[in-house]
């Protein structure tokens, strides 16, 4: 497990594990204003759903030491809100750091610092205790010796401890189950086989690297028990917008009969959109695709269109994986109960 984050409150600033530099190198960051926060999100240097709603909810701390909290605050919500459009957990957690902020507007500046403090690492502590019980859950959908496909990266180092998919491999490699995983690549960022190898290599989880485009022939002709993905936000009727290529792994796995299963903490069900064709998709970077890693891989002038995440469907989903429970469709049913049991 490798929290990607820490306040340090000695120096008022976060550790942040630099994640566009695995696996090559570990680059801790010191990050002291919101500015900075924002610029580590934009750029990926913390990623992960979970993970993007921590560190903004830090950032938000960040601003309560300024001449005016107030305003300060509210201007670090307004930008740290505008960084990614897809993952609702930043959204989700910036909304609780607002209604901190509004609740001691009146109350000082010491006082409301360490009310947004507080809610922060309540967050982050949620999240943590989320991950492990993301994990005991999802062990339940896995026998001892069982083989899973992961896309993009879903451990630690994109929360605050076990993780979200990875978490069931993570949690049975410390009970001495012998898990096994095929790692897509995650093109084109490559999150998968630079982080998640790097974390499952870590855990003690025998893991195998494959290209994206591989995921097909090694459904028909290797043993898959499931495929197991996180999610950035999942719409009310369990439609699923996750890393691109999710799509296509759900598609295949329908095709070859092998178990689909999203993990995902309750706080990524967005139960204010009704479907996936609501959520909006981030488009990135067309240089992350023609200059992958700082060399040119494509022609000059060439149109690019490089969507971040895409939908899967509600009905291609097995199951979803959260840490009050397993839910299986209906969705729409089965998650409104979640939100009403508390």
């Amino acid at each position: 497990m490798t929290p990607p984050l820490e306040y340090r409150p000695a120096t008022g600033c976060i550790a942040l594990l630099d994640q566009t530099q695995l696996p090559a190198r570990e680059v801790w960051l010191d990050l002291c204003t919101p500015e900075e926060v924002a610029e580590a999100i934009c750029h990926l240097r913390v990623r992960g759903a979970p993970a993007i709603g921590i560190a903004a909810a830090y950032g938000v701390v960040l601003a309560s030491d300024a001449e005016q909290p107030d305003e300060a605050v509210e201007g670090a919500i307004g930008l740290l809100e505008s960084t990614r459009p897809t993952a609702v957990n930043l959204s989700w957690a910036l909304a609780r750091m607002r209604s901190v902020a509004e609740k001691h507007k009146a109350s000082g500046c010491e006082l409301l610092r360490a009310a947004l403090l507080e809610e922060a690492r309540a967050i982050e502590a949620e999240d943590r205790a989320a991950g492990l019980r993301l994990g005991r859950y999802g062990l339940e959908l896995l026998k001892p010796g069982s083989t899973v496909l992961t896309h993009c990266h879903t451990g630690g180092a994109a929360t605050s401890g076990y993780g979200t998919a990875l978490a069931p491999l993570i949690l049975g490699a410390q009970r001495g189950l012998k898990f096994s995983a095929f790692v897509d690549e995650t093109r084109p960022l490559l999150q998968g086989s630079r982080i998640t190898a790097w974390e499952l290599a870590r855990a003690g989880v025998k893991a195998t690297l494959i290209t994206d485009s591989m995921a097909a022939h090694v459904m028909r002709t290797r043993r898959i028990d499931a495929v197991m993905v996180g999610a950035d936000r999942i719409a009310a009727n369990g439609d699923v917008a996750n890393k691109i290529g999710t799509y296509a792994l759900a598609v295949l796995a329908r095709t070859h009969g092998v178990a689909f299963y999203v993990s995902a903490p309750v706080s990524t069900v967005d139960f204010a959109t009704p479907t996936g064709a609501d959520i909006i998709i981030e488009e990135r970077a067309p240089e992350e695709v023609t200059h992958g890693f700082g060399r040119q891989t494509a022609p000059d002038g060439i149109d690019v269109y490089n969507p971040a995440f895409d939908i899967t469907p509600a009905d291609y989903v097995t199951a979803i994986i959260t840490e009050k429970g397993i839910v299986r469709p209906s969705y729409l049913t089965g998650l409104r109960a979640l939100r009403e049991s508390g």
